[in-house]
């Protein structure tokens, strides 16, 4: 009879302990319908709104990405696992709904009326009920892909970027009259096992190559591996950063890839001309400074390294040098390549600033070494 109470208790607790957790849902956005008087017909779109939206006054860019049913949740999947390091800057995610056949009807035969559907009714909708910038991306696949590409190159003010995968192809006629004020970001992917759309897009690139229209940043690129239902999360994933490559901090693989790049001055252009697209200070950021001068430590490359130090002597004043970890660290590094002088300073500032830490005793040998050595 005990045993067989133990096992009821047991049993309870553990469904108790199973219901608790039924409580609480994961929810990755809003529907909202859209009564559409262009379409004349009730449209379902969805909208996500970055973590820090009911934070802060900020505004935000905004992805539209088209057949919402599918994609909508790989467009949130990309934009939060991304902003974990600071590749993209926090977006709003609109998913447009377009079921079979009804979409096929609009990215072919009525695009015209879905195209004031999207400017007069979706992009009206949200700029009204969100804080939005003037910066929006379009994303398409397939037939959509199609659409979109006829579109940014028609409406050029409408969309700053936009990304296409598995279909595409504007004509020769449109790509050449193509004018832009400023620059408009196409990405444009496919693979060869896509038998059915690859032929289009091929012909799409050569055209784009033919007359390479000013203000045009396009970018085409073969993913062999997938085909046509599988390539479009890659796309997705792949034309975003397309679009915000010169976002995030730098990281070079070697000091030979940042010579190649162009060493300090390719800097001061980068963050120069990522200031004046996303806002923010032009100078070269800690990120990228802390990173070189690992990279210079790592790969034994003391000539970069001194140079780096000197270079961007400020960021040691950041929190992130303010330990004896890093003081031995970086003393050590003088000390094996015979700066006798610098390994002094760094010592003396770990054993004084962070008295009987664990590396002590080896700030202590090392200070006394250098010492010998002058």
């Amino acid at each position: 009879m005990t045993k067989y109470i133990t096992l009821l208790l047991t049993l309870f607790c553990t469904l108790y302990s199973f219901s608790q957790t039924q409580d609480s849902k994961v929810t990755i956005g809003t529907n909202y319908t859209i009564k559409s008087t262009i379409l004349n017909q009730d449209r379902e779109i969805q909208v996500y709104l970055p973590d820090s939206y009911t934070t802060s006054k900020e505004e935000y860019p905004v992805l539209y990405i088209l057949d919402g049913q599918w994609f909508f949740t790989n467009g949130v999947a990309i934009q939060k696992s991304l902003r974990t390091p600071g590749a993209i800057p926090e977006m709003i995610i609109v998913g447009i709904k377009n079921e079979n056949p009804l979409r096929r009807t609009l990215f072919n035969g009525e695009k015209k009326k879905f195209t004031s559907f999207l400017k007069d009714e979706v992009i009206k909708f949200i700029n009204n009920n969100f804080r939005t910038t003037n910066e929006r991306i379009i994303y398409g696949w397939e037939a959509a892909a199609y659409y979109i590409s006829e579109l940014v190159l028609e409406e050029k003010d409408l969309f700053q970027g936009a990304v296409i995968t598995d279909g595409g192809y504007a004509s020769e006629k449109l790509v050449e009259s193509f004018k832009s004020d400023s620059d408009v970001y196409l990405y444009i992917a496919n693979s060869k096992r896509d038998i059915y759309y690859i032929e289009s897009t091929e012909e799409f690139n050569r055209i784009l190559k033919k007359y390479n229209p000013e203000n045009l940043l396009w970018k085409y690129e073969l993913f062999n591996d997938e085909v046509h239902e599988t390539l479009p999360h890659l796309a997705m994933y792949k034309g975003i950063m397309y679009y915000y490559h010169n976002y995030d901090s730098l990281v070079f693989e070697s000091i030979e890839a940042y010579e190649k790049a162009g060493g300090i001055p390719y800097l001061k252009s980068y963050f120069k001309e990522r200031a004046k697209r996303f806002g923010g200070d032009e100078k070269i950021d800690n990120s990228t400074k802390n990173a070189l001068i690992w990279l210079a430590w790592k790969h034994d490359k003391f000539k970069y390294f001194s140079f780096f130090m000197e270079e961007f002597k400020d960021v040691l004043k950041t929190k992130r040098y303010q330990s004896a970890y890093w003081q031995n660290r970086l003393g050590q590094f003088y000390l094996k390549h015979k700066d006798y002088k610098n390994a002094i300073k760094f010592f003396e500032r770990g054993i004084k600033d962070y008295p009987n830490s664990k590396f002590d005793k080896m700030m202590k040998e090392g200070l006394h070494e250098a010492k010998s050595k002058l």
